[in-house]
């Protein structure tokens, strides 16, 4: 009795064990972000700008942006340093050391901000915690990021946050412009592969070994190099593939060809 006792209590034991093992393990997950980009508030920190906007639009934000060249992907960049630039108004770029812009197709995919020292966030997780309260993102969705950095992904966005000089920056990107680069660079090595492999001269084909001209009457066989000393019959010729498999068929090698 007590035998069957002790059996149930250790299973209940084991059953209460595995019950918080799961509930911990599930507290630590971090929260699934779902919100999209269209979703995300004019937050401060985004200095008035935001994903998808056209060049017509950065220009009407920041008049003194230039653009780069685009390249064969459609993608083009340009950086704004609003303290080294004196046609721009630093009052709207406060704390600010600069500004990196990438464009897919003429429209805004990536959004890098460089904060200076002065800044009131001091360290990635002080800036964690004021772009999640800001974007109204779920404050345990990040995790970490390459060294010391965090990052979180959401529906259609991922935000890298990162400490650069000793001071805060972070990133906002839209995943599927980068797929989409990333499939046009991959079409573009696999149609330089394919156009190389074009121009390519075809290997040489093996050169075929002349045949070995056997003689059934008289017994004898003629090399490639040697010739008959009179034409040999229909009847009588047996070709070999090689003078070993003549001489093994019992051939012996014409008397003008040794």
């Amino acid at each position: 009795m007590s035998f069957g006792l002790n059996f149930r209590a250790k299973s209940f034991l084991r059953w209460i064990s595995l019950t918080l093992l799961v509930f911990v393990g599930a507290s630590t997950v971090p929260a699934q972000c779902t919100k999209k980009l269209a979703e995300l508030p004019a937050a401060p920190e985004l200095l008035g700008f935001h994903l998808g906007m056209t060049k017509e639009q950065i220009k009407e934000h920041v008049p003194q942006t230039k653009f780069g060249h685009t390249d064969d992907f459609g993608v083009s960049k340009t950086t704004i340093n609003p303290y080294f630039d004196p046609k721009i108004d630093k009052t709207k770029f406060e704390g600010v050391r600069s500004i990196s812009l990438d464009l897919l197709d003429g429209r805004l995919t990536s959004l890098w901000i460089g904060y200076d020292e002065d800044y009131k966030a001091h360290n990635t997780d002080e800036f964690v915690k004021l772009i999640s309260q800001s974007l109204q993102l779920p404050a345990a969705g990040w995790s970490s990021w390459r060294s010391r950095g965090q990052q979180m992904r959401c529906a259609d966005f991922q935000l890298i946050v990162q400490m650069i000089a000793r001071a805060p920056s972070f990133r906002l990107l839209d995943i599927a412009a980068e797929e989409t680069v990333a499939q046009r660079r991959q079409a573009k090595e696999e149609q330089n592969a394919a156009a190389e492999a074009a121009t390519e001269e075809p290997a040489e084909a093996p050169a075929t070994p002349p045949e070995i001209i056997g003689d059934k009457k008289a017994r004898t066989y003629y090399p490639g190099t040697c010739r008959q000393e009179k034409e040999i019959t229909e009847a009588n010729k047996v070709v070999f593939k090689t003078t070993d498999e003549a001489e093994k068929a019992g051939f012996k090698p014409a008397k003008n060809c040794h």
